[in-house]
């Protein structure tokens, strides 16, 4: 996450919600559509040196990076960290680093990437910065992962508002009886792809019930 309004309100949330985050995958409702995407990630990054951008608490991480050759997984909030170094992870294989989403990589490292329920929260207005500095640490040939939610009414906490650029808000409790407005977009899928250039080839898109993947191989010598 960010450092900047209003990524900055934005990371503050999720520190505070750290130990009560993965509540949310608890929804019985979401049980099948979680299932299934568990059961697939593995095979996705196989045999890959794959980055994870934005793991949050790592509820993820443990099936990303099953059967990565290596896995590096990152976020900004130290206090998120500390939970993701817990989950049960090979650690020769599997490590953890603070870091920035928008960040950029001083050379292309990786040959796989994946974030989940990260687009959601990246203003419209930053989603080509954010996605320049996921890409600058990519080799050509990656395997790119995009995961986020769909909007299911009385699934997901309603849209408080909306604002002059076409972000959309939540408001959400914290346990501690707190009130926080968080930026939470739902893209379609035409608004996704429309952002990936031509350089993202063989992108698929799949809708479960209540999430999306978009799934691209980053092709750098690839010109529209």
């Amino acid at each position: 996450m960010s450092t900047s309004a209003p990524e900055t309100d934005l990371a503050q949330y999720y520190a505070l919600r750290a130990h009560e985050y993965e509540a949310v995958y608890a929804k019985p409702e979401r049980q099948v559509d979680i299932a299934q995407i568990q059961a697939w990630l593995p095979g996705a990054f196989e045999g890959r040196d794959g980055v994870e951008v934005a793991c949050g608490t790592g509820f993820w991480t443990p099936f990303a990076a099953r059967r990565a050759s290596r896995w590096l997984a990152t976020d900004l909030n130290e206090e998120t960290l500390v939970l993701a170094r817990r989950k049960p992870v090979d650690g020769e294989r599997v490590h953890f680093e603070r870091r920035d989403a928008y960040a950029s990589w001083a050379a292309p490292t990786f040959d796989a990437a994946f974030a989940g329920f990260w687009w959601s929260h990246v203003p419209l207005g930053r989603l080509n910065d954010w996605l320049a500095a996921l890409h600058s640490g990519l080799r050509p040939g990656a395997r790119v992962v995009l995961m986020d939610n769909r909007y299911v009414e009385g699934s997901n906490h309603p849209i408080h508002r909306r604002d002059a650029q076409g972000n959309t808000y939540q408001l959400r409790r914290l346990a501690d009886g707190s009130q926080h407005e968080v930026l939470k977009n739902f893209p379609t899928q035409a608004e996704a792809l429309a952002v990936l250039g031509p350089q993202a080839c063989a992108v698929q898109w799949t809708e479960t019930t209540y999430y999306w993947l978009l799934c691209y191989t980053w092709a750098p010598e690839a010109r529209g």
